[in-house]
């Protein structure tokens, strides 16, 4: 079975001469994969690295990794995607990830109207989900106002729209 890798962010640059790198991540559970000894997967070709210290710094998530001590060593790495596995993650009965509401079942006002075919980012702060909903492509503001409850095991989102919305 193929592994599930989930992307947390991308490397953009080094910070100081050490080798610690920046990483730019609007990752929804930062707290669970920015940790010392946490596996990552970097690249392309998904390398595994392991989180030697991490700290929060402006905008960025810095990390060093254990093995790497000098900025040489780690330029390999600049302006990479950085990965964790789906199973190493331990997300809650009520905590989903964006790839998760690919492909539900729309519900609306207790009638399935659509799937759920997207998430995009729209900007800096916000996405939309993109549902083909009566063979129409449909755009929903991905907020909590819209989102009534979202059912993994179903296979079901359900939504509050309001009227003209589809």
């Amino acid at each position: 079975m193929e592994e599930d890798y989930i992307y947390i962010g991308k490397i953009v640059n080094t910070h100081g001469i050490k080798g610690e790198l920046r990483i730019l991540s609007d990752f929804k559970y930062k707290d669970r994969v920015f940790l010392e000894n946490r596996r990552i997967y970097i690249g392309e070709e998904k390398i595994e690295e392991i989180i030697k210290t991490y700290r929060h710094h402006k905008i960025f998530e810095m990390i060093t990794i254990k093995g790497y001590d000098n900025i040489n060593q780690v330029l390999k790495y600049l302006n990479k995607e950085v990965y964790v596995k789906k199973n190493d993650l331990s997300l809650g009965d009520k905590e989903y990830l964006d790839e998760d509401l690919i492909n539900l079942n729309v519900v609306f006002n207790n009638e399935e109207v659509g799937r759920v075919v997207a998430i995009r980012q729209v900007s800096k702060d916000s996405k939309i989900i993109e549902a083909m909903i009566n063979n129409k492509l449909t755009y929903i503001p991905y907020h909590n106002d819209f989102i009534a409850n979202v059912d993994l095991k179903n296979k079901k989102i359900e939504l509050n729209l309001i009227e003209g919305m589809i």
